[in-house]
């Protein structure tokens, strides 16, 4: 529904809470202490199991104080947290599992280089960029992966070449008062849209440029001349922008296209420029911010919207839906292209792997009990109203913007991410310790689907392990016959609650969220979508959703915080999924409005101690050589965090493998030494010397192989992120998703 969306979805945000955003520094890291050192490289993943305990081998070199360096290989063991806005994985409890020298045979050595081993490396908590993880697990994607069966239908899309902007009005226009003044604005729509009574005509504004009408669906012209009330707008409320544009200073009119449910906008400037994709015989539109692409081959034309393909034989449509039978050749879209970006939408592409992995990675919060039981209230429009939730036993309130889930004589409210419980609808509420699991099969067409990605686990009489996936922010994982990939929305459109009463001036408006109507685009670095695009409107563009505020009596609007009327910077956030409304615009984890007192998430276990690399306190450094990292001082000595990715490698043979800069591999031998292996066949050979007997086999190379390659992407992909970070969340594919913001969180 209108005025929809959310920017502050998903994991979608380019805005930060915190004000340097926190950076994996680098592989290898060293550590030292009582004179002893070590130097520990990249850990190499076996497994991830739900993203949450992770299992690795790592290859160290460790010199005891007096003594030499010898190389070694650890088996980890690790719990895990991950920042998804930072894209860090915090490393907790950490067991050592195996520790192994290949070249010491003696066992009373071993042990005492063992000994030195487990004294000096971390166990409270590390940290790894999460890139470096996810590019070593795509090999591994669990083939039982969980998928939605979404609705693909086709929204309604309208095509200009001519300057045009899309006004959704959600069914009939639910008309607000304004304080003070005689005019109304319309709440169910994504632009600034006002009705005069006394002439009962509508008023328009289209960036700076005002349009009247007599019927909200048009025709719209352009006028210069707006009611007397228009220039009492009240400040704030989101109208501070709106007076800017008063008196109206004229302006081309665009054309205004119509519609009372959630469309689509294809907008070309002028007619159609073409360029070839390399290498395939795809054409892409140049001079459209839409993702619109020419098959030369079969002649059709076809267009992402949310996450999904349609396909026409010319831009007037008619649409319909293609995600299985997408040409090839999309596949074959390379990297570098300037549409690039879309392959994250393509089955079958490496892009659409990592966006699933990261749809389905949680990000988890540790909740004190008593202090968000003090935040939570629920308000009703009138009496608590239930619908029954088809295909359960399940039913949920229609008449409060809040996810209230009625079990039997139970009451569960799932709130900010966080589960809660009660005997009443109204409260008080308390944390849950875990649900009712008849809560997970609500199906997609409900519009509290959503609170099926939201769990509860490892309870203890004051606080509780909360943890959410992207399905939470409306981002959801579908199987297709070629691959799995990310949707945006379910498909399925849920109707407002409307409520007209003696008690209220006014209708009530309690929207749900929709698939379509903002242009949303997917962004790999935040792993979520963000819409952006001119033509949707502020409120439509920003992704975001009117909202009645009980304890004022009034509606309140939302608007993107970049690039509209000189920016948004103290307009309101809504996100019809998780059901909050903020003045601040938070990250994509839901977790974001609690305070740190309530809920510690990601970074904030660093700087509570929940998280450190030695017991310690983490700073960073910058060296007069232009070297930076992390130092943390503590009981375990300083700990230096190196910028190199390093090139050592434990092999699947247990042994530690060196990877040549002509390509080549070397092995540690028993001396100390590096022996070149060499490819004969189906074996692997090494120089005179070597060990590993017969372990030493094409399997354990071709393992090799895969680990320095994925290194090296997880590599890229951090230094990619870093640098989008550093543009300020701006200019990521197609150019900057603008005004991709958080948000999203109730305000009480």
């Amino acid at each position: 529904m209108l005025r929809l969306l959310l920017l502050a979805f998903c994991c979608c945000v380019l805005l930060k809470v915190q004000a340097q955003p926190q950076q994996e520094i680098g592989w290898p890291r060293q550590l030292t202490k009582d004179g002893n050192a070590i130097t520990y490289y990249q850990p190499q993943v076996e497994s991830w199991k739900d993203y949450k305990t992770l299992v690795a081998n790592a290859a160290f070199a460790l010199t005891p104080k007096g003594g030499k360096e010898t190389m070694g290989v650890a088996t980890i063991e690790a719990e895990t947290n991950t920042d998804k806005t930072d894209r860090i994985v915090y490393i907790r409890n950490i067991k050592y599992t195996s520790v192994r020298f290949p070249s010491i045979e003696d066992d009373h050595q071993r042990a005492a280089m063992e000994k030195v081993f487990r004294d000096i490396m971390p166990t409270q908590g590390d940290q790894i960029s999460l890139d470096r993880l996810t590019t070593q697990m795509n090999d591994k994607a669990n083939p039982n992966t969980p998928t939605v069966q979404v609705k693909n239908d086709p929204p309604p899309v309208f095509f200009s070449q001519t300057p045009a902007i899309l006004l959704i009005v959600d069914g009939k226009p639910v008309l607000s008062p304004i304080e003070k003044n005689s005019m109304e604005f319309v709440v169910n729509t994504n632009w600034d849209l006002f009705y005069d009574k006394s002439h009962k005509q509508y008023y328009l504004l289209t960036e700076n440029v005002w349009l009247t009408a007599a019927d909200f669906k048009g025709p719209w012209t352009a006028t210069t001349s707006l009611p007397k009330d228009m220039s009492k707008l009240p400040a704030g409320q989101n109208f501070d922008d709106v007076k800017k544009a008063i008196p109206p200073k004229g302006g081309t009119a665009p054309y205004v296209f119509f519609s009372d449910k959630p469309a689509e906008l294809i907008l070309i400037k002028g007619a159609p420029v073409y360029s070839k994709i390399k290498g395939t015989n795809l054409l892409y539109v140049t001079n459209t911010d839409n993702d619109v692409f020419v098959d030369n081959d079969k002649e059709l034309f076809y267009v992402l919207l949310s996450g999904r393909w349609f396909s026409a034989n010319n831009f007037e449509g008619p649409w319909q839906y293609a995600g299985d039978k997408l040409p090839s050749d999309f596949k074959s879209i390379p990297a570098n292209s300037p549409k690039a970006h879309v392959l994250a939408s393509v089955p079958g592409t490496i892009e659409a792997s990592d966006a699933v992995m990261l749809a389905q990675i949680p990000t988890t919060a540790i909740i004190n009990k008593a202090e968000a039981e003090k935040q939570v209230k629920v308000t009703y429009t009138g009496d608590p109203q239930f619908a029954p939730i088809e295909t359960t036993s399940l039913e949920y309130a229609t008449n409060t913007q809040d996810k209230v889930i009625k079990d039997g004589d139970l009451y569960y409210l799932c709130f900010q991410g966080v589960w809660f419980m009660s005997t009443s609808p109204k409260g008080p509420w308390k944390v849950a310790d875990n649900v009712d699991p008849t809560i997970y099969t609500i199906p997609p067409s409900s519009p509290v689907y959503n609170v099926t990605y939201v769990t509860q686990t490892n309870a203890t009489p004051t606080t509780v392990e909360s943890s959410t996936t992207a399905g939470y922010f409306g981002m959801f994982v579908v199987g297709l016959v070629t691959g799995m990939v990310i949707n945006y929305g379910t498909g399925w459109y849920y109707p407002p609650f409307m409520y007209w009463g003696p008690m209220y001036p006014y209708p009530i408006y309690h929207p749900w969220p929709c698939t379509y109507g903002a242009g949303v685009v997917y962004n790999p670095w935040t792993g979520g979508f963000a819409a952006g695009r001119r033509a949707y409107g502020p409120y439509g563009a920003a992704g975001t959703s009117a909202w009645y505020n009980p304890a004022t009596g009034r509606y309140g609007r939302s608007a993107s915080v970049q690039g509209w009327y000189g920016g948004r910077t103290s307009a309101s956030s809504y996100n019809p999924w998780t059901g909050g409304y903020a003045h601040t615009n938070q990250g994509h984890n839901a977790y974001g409005q609690w305070g740190h007192s309530t809920a510690a998430v990601g970074n904030h276990w660093v700087q509570t101690g929940h998280v450190t690399t030695a017991g310690g306190t983490a700073v960073g450094y910058r060296t007069a050589g232009g070297n930076s990292g992390v130092i943390t001082t503590g009981n375990r000595g300083n700990h230096v965090v190196h910028t190199n990715n390093g090139n050592v490698f434990a092999g699947h043979d247990g042994n530690v493998y060196r990877k040549n800069t002509n390509g080549s591999w070397s092995q540690y031998t028993k001396d100390g030494g590096w022996n070149q292996v060499q490819h004969n066949g189906n074996a692997t050979h090494t120089n005179p010397g070597r060990i590993g007997g017969n372990e030493g086999t094409q399997h354990v190379m071709q393992g090799l192989d895969r680990s320095a390659a994925q290194r090296n992407r997880g590599e890229f992909q951090t230094r990619q992120f870093q640098q989008f970070q550093r543009s300020g969340g701006l200019g990521g594919a197609r150019g900057g998703f603008g005004g991709g913001h958080g948000g999203g969180f109730r305000r009480r």
